[in-house]
């Protein structure tokens, strides 16, 4: 099941070290968590989309910048749902899971539609692990999408790789997962060696 880190809406980090820039730095954590958990609580309580109007007379205390800043970030990151008559609607967990096991940007989306290709495969699995790590997949999710990647993308059948199985190789990447690396880097550099044998 997809999990949520409740990061800063103005900085992304995930505990108090906010960037020197944050607008929300000196906020207390907990005051951080509690306006997600106001928007999560009124979105997850109702059966039916709830109107942005509605949600803000409902959040336990007072609305505000921080308030409006998560919900901001909830719709960013596919867990709330804008309707085209601005309605909210929180997401399930498999609606969301199926939402971002494709990326949809670059580089990412040509690792994803292409597979690694030799040359690049340790930092195509690395970029797919730490994709899949950033957008709160379980370890056992992410294993089970990026062995499926490997499978169906056709970079298990194109070989260079030492392990004697996707299974293997993922579960030797944990590290990647547990240590929350960044995929963006390491996604450029193996879309870069993809794109020159395409």
């Amino acid at each position: 099941m997809p999990r949520f880190s409740y990061p800063c809406p103005g900085c992304r980090t995930t505990n108090s070290l906010h960037e020197l820039d944050c607008e929300f730095e000196g906020t207390p954590w907990p005051t951080i968590e509690k306006a997600y958990t106001d928007c999560l609580s009124v979105l997850s309580a109702s059966p039916t989309p709830v109107a942005e109007s509605t949600l803000r007379e409902s959040v336990h205390g007072e609305w505000g910048p921080l308030h409006a800043a998560a919900l901001r970030t909830l719709t960013a990151v596919d867990r709330v749902e804008r309707a085209d008559d601005g309605t909210l609607r929180l997401l399930t967990a498999a609606e969301y899971t199926e939402l971002v096991s494709e990326p949809t940007i670059e580089p990412m989306r040509t690792i994803y539609e292409h597979g690694s290709v030799p040359g690049c495969h340790d930092n195509a699995v690395f970029a797919m692990i730490a994709w899949y790590e950033m957008v709160d997949l379980s370890w056992a999710e992410t294993k089970e999408a990026v062995v499926e990647w490997l499978r169906q993308s056709g970079a298990w059948d194109r070989g260079g790789f030492e392990e004697s199985s996707p299974e293997e190789l993922v579960e030797n990447k944990r590290h990647v997962y547990e240590a929350g690396y960044g995929w963006k880097q390491a996604g450029r550099e193996a879309k870069a060696v993809i794109d020159r044998q395409r």
